[in-house]
C-alpha cells in the first residue's frame, strides 16, 4: 500500500515484516531480546484500547516521559493508533520544565519509564489540573493499591485493552481513518532562546519526510541500527523509528548513551544516527591512543591516516586514484582503520550526522576509515531532515543536496527558505509565532545562514541569530569556528564569544585526558584542574593548540583571548539541549562576570584599540 499516515504505515509494515525474527530489540537483565513485529502489534493494540477504556478521547494529549525502550515505541504507536497525539518529552529535563510542557500542551495522560521520571511527575502534579492518568512502565500490577490515584501500571493498561477487543471490533479500521492533515505530536523545541515552542507535526509531515528519505539513503530489512539519540528529538523520531520501522530494519535501544560503546560491539549494527559530538569523541580518542603509544605505533598511525586522506581526496572528487595509493591504503586498512571498524561493531555500512555541524576535519578522517558519515540538516519545523548526503557522492562540509521534495532558496541576507510537505502545521497556541515563521505562500524561515553551491549541495555558515557583529562592524559566524578548534586533541568544547565587542574571545573547555599527561610530562601540578588551567605554561599551551588550528582565520574573526573551564557543559546545568548543542546565551551568561573581567583586562593592556 501507498502509506499516507504513520498508522498506515505502522499496520504496512507489521504485515509486509511479520516473518521477521525481530522489529526491536532490547538488553533485558544482561541479554538482548527481540520483540517481534506481531508482539508490537499485539501491546499496541492493547495500549490503544487501554487509554480508550480510561477515557482517552481522539484528539487528546497524551505525554510520554521516558528513556528509548521498546515502550516507547509501543506508547508511541498505541497513542497514534488511538487516534491521539502524543507529546515526547526528554528524560533529562528537570520537573519544572516538564511541568511546562505538560502544561501548555494540555497532555491528560503521560507514560513514564520509571522511578526517577515519576518523581519529576509527582512534584509538579497538584499545578496540573488536566493531568488525569499517569503510566508507569516499570510499576508491577500488583503494587498499584500503594499507588498514588491516576496512577496505574502499563502491565495493566495492557490488561484492560486485551479484555475490551470485542467492544473495539473497529479499532485498525478507526486508525486508518486518520488522515495526513490530522495532528500526529507536539514535539517542544530545546529553548536555546526563549521558552521551548510546542511544533505541531502531523501524520503527513512525518510520511513524506520519511518516504523522501529513503529515496537517498538505502535503509533494507537487512539493516540494523542502533537508536542512542532521544526518541524525543524529532531526527531520533523520524529516522530511527519510523524510517527504520517502514524499511524493515531492526532497531536495537542503547542502553544509555554511557554504553553505546558496548552496545556497537555486541549489536553490530549497520547503520548508527547521532550527532556530531559522538563522532568528535570518537576521533578524539583515536588521535589520543595514537599520540601515546610508542613511537612505531605513532608513526605508522599518522602514515595510514595521511595516505587514507590522500585516498579520499582524490574519491570524493571523483578522481581515478593512482595504484601505489590504493595499495597504501589496503595497507592502512588492515593495520589501522580494521581496528576502528572493529570498534564500531564490524558491520557499519554509514553513520548520520545531524543536529549541529560536524567539521569537514572528521568527516573527512571517517571517509577515509571506511566509515562514512553523511552529515545532513534539518529542525523540528520541519520533521525534521531538510537535507542530507548521498551515500554515492558525499561532500564533506556540506549538508548535502535538499530531499526529492523539499524546495529551497537562500533570501538576500543569506537566510536559507523552505517549502514543502514535511513543514510542520505551526506553532501549539502561538499563532503570530507561526506567521513569523511561515510566509503565506508557504516558505518557512530556517533562521541559519547558507548557501547553495554549483551542484545543489548546502553549506551551512551558521545560525542567523548566533552571527557576532564586533564594535567595528565585522561579522564573524562562530560555529565553524568552534568546530576547527574542537578537532584538536586538547580540546573538548569551544565557544565564541565577542557580540558588540571590540574583538572576540572564546570559551574553551580543555579536553582535561590528554592536558594532564601533557603537564604531568613536565611535572606541572596536574592533580588539580583549577590550578592547572591556572598555569601560565598550561594557559600558553592551549593558546597555541587553539591557534594551529586558527591559523587561516581572518585578523578580525581570530580570537585574541581565552577562557579556560574546568569542566565541560551539561545538560543538567543547563548549558546543552538535550540534543547536546551548546545553549550559547545560557553559556555567556553564567560566565559573564570572567568574560567582562577579560575585556577590561585587555582594554587596560591596549587602550584604544
Amino acid at each position: 500500500m501507498s502509506v499516507r499516515t504513520l498508522n498506515e504505515l505502522f499496520f504496512d509494515a507489521v504485515d509486509r515484516f511479520s516473518s521477521k525474527r525481530a522489529a526491536l530489540r532490547a538488553k533485558r537483565n544482561g541479554a538482548w531480546r527481540d520483540v517481534t513485529h506481531q508482539e508490537l502489534a499485539r501491546r499496541v493494540k492493547h495500549t490503544a484500547l487501554g487509554l480508550l477504556e480510561l477515557g482517552v478521547a481522539p484528539g487528546a494529549k497524551v505525554a510520554i516521559l521516558s528513556e528509548n525502550r521498546p515502550e516507547w515505541a509501543v506508547a508511541d504507536f498505541g497513542v497514534l493508533t488511538a487516534r491521539s497525539a502524543d507529546v515526547p518529552i526528554y528524560p533529562t529535563l528537570p520537573a519544572h520544565q516538564v511541568a511546562y510542557i505538560l502544561k501548555d500542551s494540555g497532555a491528560i495522560a503521560v507514560f513514564v519509564s520509571n522511578r526517577e521520571q515519576y518523581a519529576k511527575i509527582a512534584d509538579v502534579r497538584a499545578d496540573l489540573p488536566e493531568l488525569r492518568h499517569v503510566i508507569r512502565f516499570d510499576l508491577p500490577a500488583e503494587s498499584e493499591g500503594a499507588a498514588a490515584p491516576g496512577v496505574i501500571s502499563h502491565q495493566t493498561l495492557l490488561q484492560r485493552g486485551a479484555a475490551a477487543e470485542a467492544k473495539h471490533d473497529d479499532y485498525e479500521r478507526a486508525a486508518l481513518g486518520i488522515t495526513p492533515d490530522d495532528l500526529a505530536t507536539l514535539i517542544y523545541t530545546s529553548g536555546t532562546t526563549g521558552d521551548p515552542k510546542g511544533v505541531m507535526l502531523s501524520h503527513g509531515n512525518f510520511v513524506s519526510n520519511v518516504l523522501a528519505g529513503l529515496q537517498v539513503l538505502p535503509i533494507t530489512p537487512d539493516d540494523s541500527c542502533l537508536s542512542l539519540l532521544p526518541l524525543s528529538h524529532s531526527f531520533e523520531r523520524m529516522a530511527g523509528h519510523y524510517t527504520m520501522f517502514h524499511a524493515g530494519a531492526t532497531i536495537n535501544y542503547a542502553e544509555s548513551i554511557d554504553t553505546v560503546s558496548a552496545d556497537m560491539l555486541e549489536t553490530h549494527p549497520t547503520v548508527v544516527l547521532a550527532v556530531p559530538r559522538l563522532y568528535e569523541k570518537i576521533y578524539a580518542r583515536v588521535l589520543e591512543n595514537a599520540v601515546s603509544g610508542g613511537r612505531l605505533t605513532r608513526a605508522i598511525f599518522f602514515w595510514a591516516k595521511r595516505n587514507a586522506e590522500a585516498w579520499a581526496d582524490l574519491v570524493l572528487a571523483g578522481t581515478p586514484v593512482p595504484v601505489g595509493l590504493n595499495t597504501k591504503k589496503a595497507i592502512a586498512d588492515t593495520l589501522v582503520f580494521s581496528k576502528l571498524k572493529d570498534r564500531t561493531g564490524g558491520r557499519i555500512r554509514f553513520f548520520v550526522s545531524g543536529g549541529a555541524p560536524l567539521a569537514p576535519e572528521i568527516g573527512k578522517f571517517f571517509y577515509a576509515a571506511g566509515l562514512p558519515i553523511l552529515e545532513g540538516y534539518g529542525m523540528t519545523e520541519t520533521s525534521p531532515v531538510l537535507a542530507v548526503n548521498p551515500l554515492t557522492r558525499p561532500k564533506m562540509g556540506t549538508v548535502g543536496p535538499p530531499l526529492p521534495n523539499v524546495e529551497m532558496r537562500i533570501a538576500e541576507d543569506g537566510e536559507i527558505l523552505v517549502r514543502g510537505p514535511n513543514v510542520m502545521l505551526g506553532y501549539w497556541k502561538k499563532p503570530e509565532a507561526t506567521r513569523e515563521a511561515i510566509e503565506p505562500d508557504g516558505w518557512l524561515h530556517t533562521g541559519d545562514i547558507g548557501e547553495l553551491d554549483a551542484d545543489g549541495y548546502l553549506r551551512i555558515t551558521d545560525r542567523k541569530k548566533d552571527i557576532i557583529v564586533t564594535a567595528g562592524g565585522k561579522n564573524i559566524a562562530p560555529q565553524p569556528i568552534e568546530n576547527l578548534v574542537k578537532t584538536n586533541k586538547f580540546v573538548a568544547n569551544a565557544v565564541m564569544i565577542g557580540d558588540k565587542r571590540k574583538f572576540p574571545m572564546m570559551i574553551i573547555v580543555p579536553e582535561m585526558g590528554p592536558l594532564t599527561a601533557w603537564a604531568a610530562a613536565r611535572n606541572l601540578p596536574a592533580d588539580d584542574p583549577t590550578a592547572l588551567l591556572a598555569h601560565p605554561d598550561v594557559i600558553a599551551k592551549v593558546e597555541r593548540e587553539v591557534a594551529l588550528e586558527l591559523r587561516e582565520l581572518a585578523h578580525y574573526e581570530t580570537p585574541k583571548k581565552f577562557l579556560l573551564l574546568p569542566e565541560d557543559f551539561t545538560v543538567e546545568s543547563g548549558e546543552l539541549t538535550p540534543t547536546l548543542k551548546v545553549k550559547r546565551r545560557v553559556v555567556a551568561k553564567k560566565y559573564a562576570a570572567d568574560i567582562d573581567k577579560i575585556y577590561e583586562e585587555a582594554e587596560r593592556e591596549a587602550p584604544g584599540e
